[in-house]
């Protein structure tokens, strides 16, 4: 199969090609077509050329051609999960799942409407609130989730009646792409595009004139880099950055009903989440029976190519991530005790062994770093306020979880914490109707839920005098 870009329509090749490497094996198991800075301008070009065209549908009208590309989607679905785990590593069913949990965002926003309001209106005026599309839609997406985060940023822009330039991560374009050549049978030539790189055309596209908003996920770094690149314009952000998110057990939790559920919230997609528990905080009289839980969970764990469906873990993403995992891990040896893992898996690909570290403090790396892998640090604490300051002690605020036998109490601990998502007894529940941002370093903006539709859209006021009124 052919991986080609988008561009006003027509499936393209670009001016060279690049590889991409099945991160279970190490080894090139597609190309597709790379573009150079000419091909982002055509891109932008036919997107500002659709935009108006497109905005001018009603809501119906635009619903239809989106429901049109869900069907078409849909009815590829292993297709896509496949290509998912070939390109990005994460077992079968958590591409299953990705891919599943994409498509009912796209058909959410499909459906979703934001019509005018009236705000006053009397004999002698009348304003009105409404929203507008903002233009052309920037969306860059990271390599851990690149389906259903491209989808996140590209399903309510295209609702409301904006036109997308999408550029995925360069080690993971492929189900991007392939959602481009469904695309291009579909919608209007231009509405959507897709352009794929090597990390080289972001800067062109950040600062372009022409883009009205960067939607962007990625490390907390890239995003200050983005949010300079956008300044000129005064472009309109949404960012979705690093987090370091703390898991606090408390006193009266279920030991071995919670490790299994705070093990799973570190270690799915191999860590390789920007919500992931990736600080575990447990009372100091819990510690040891929670670490031999967790321990024997790491150690049960079946850590493989993600395209067997008994894997139950699959590799890092990419060479530059595994290697940073690995120096993280040694460095923790030193300033802690590993109890579980602490290798990378002798064979091809990007393998490390679900990975526990007790006896931190919180200075090490491990704990002050996004460490984007399957290793948990497990801290203990004994005061309910020292757990509280210490969690928050980061520049980072993207989640957290609490986890408890009283969930009334779990929710005073959890609107303490200074982040944008807290879960209680419960992770990564991310419905579409749910608006999820982060606070501090880790993001700006707001995605899902009605938030996130008025986030790709400009508030306008009419504010209108009646004919005769003085």
């Amino acid at each position: 199969m052919k991986f080609k870009l988008l561009i006003d329509g027509h499936l393209v090749d670009g001016v060279a090609s690049l590889d991409v490497i099945n991160p279970a094996d190490g080894k090139v198991f597609a190309k597709c077509a790379r573009a150079n800075s000419e091909q982002l301008e055509e891109a932008i070009s036919a997107a500002r050329r659709s935009q108006p065209a497109w905005a001018r549908l009603n809501h119906g009208e635009r619903r239809a051609y989106i429901e049109r590309l869900c069907d078409a989607i849909d009815s590829r679905h292993e297709e896509f999960a496949r290509l998912l785990t070939r390109e990005q590593g994460k077992p079968l069913q958590q591409a299953r799942a990705e891919i599943s949990g994409g498509m009912r965002r796209f058909r959410y926003y499909a459906a979703l409407d934001c019509p005018a309001v009236v705000l006053r209106e009397n004999e002698t005026e009348q304003v009105i609130q409404y929203q507008s599309p903002l233009g052309i839609l920037a969306a860059i997406t990271p390599w851990n989730f690149p389906f259903s985060l491209l989808v996140s940023k590209i399903a309510p822009g295209l609702a409301a009646g904006n036109t997308i330039v999408a550029k995925p991560a360069p080690t993971t374009p492929l189900t991007t792409l392939l959602l481009g050549e469904i695309a291009a049978k579909i919608l209007p030539p231009g509405v959507f595009n897709v352009i794929v790189d090597a990390n080289d055309l972001g800067q062109q596209l950040t600062s372009h004139p022409d883009i009205a908003k960067i939607s962007f996920t990625g490390s907390t770094e890239t995003g200050r880099k983005v949010m300079q690149s956008a300044a000129s314009t005064l472009k309109r952000l949404t960012l979705e950055l690093g987090g370091n998110d703390a898991a606090i057990v408390l006193d009266d939790a279920d030991v071995r009903d919670v490790a299994r559920k705070v093990f799973d919230a570190a270690m799915l997609n191999a860590g390789q989440v920007c919500l992931a528990a990736k600080r575990v905080y447990v009372p100091t009289k819990m510690l040891d029976r929670f670490c031999d839980e967790v321990v024997a969970l790491a150690r049960d764990t079946v850590v493989g190519d993600g395209l067997d469906e008994a894997t139950q873990m699959g590799p890092m993403q990419n060479r530059q991530q595994f290697e940073k995992v690995l120096q993280l891990i040694e460095t923790a040896k030193t300033q802690g005790t590993v109890i579980a893992g602490g290798y990378a898996l002798d064979r091809p690909g990007y393998f490390i062994a679900p990975t526990i570290v007790r006896a931190l403090d919180d200075e090490a790396d491990l704990v002050k770093s996004e460490q984007f892998g399957p290793v948990m640090p497990i801290l203990s604490y004994d005061s309910l306020e020292d757990v509280i300051d210490r969690a928050n002690a980061t520049p980072f605020g993207l989640g957290a979880t609490v986890w408890t036998s009283d969930y009334r109490r779990g929710v005073e601990v959890a609107k303490r914490l200074e982040v944008g998502t807290a879960w209680v007894n419960r992770h990564l529940d991310l419905a579409p109707d749910v608006p999820f941002g982060g606070a501090k370093q880790s993001g700006i903006g707001q995605e899902n839920g009605i938030e996130g539709f008025k986030s790709v859209m400009q508030l306008k006021v009419l504010n209108v005098a009646k004919s005769g009124t003085p």
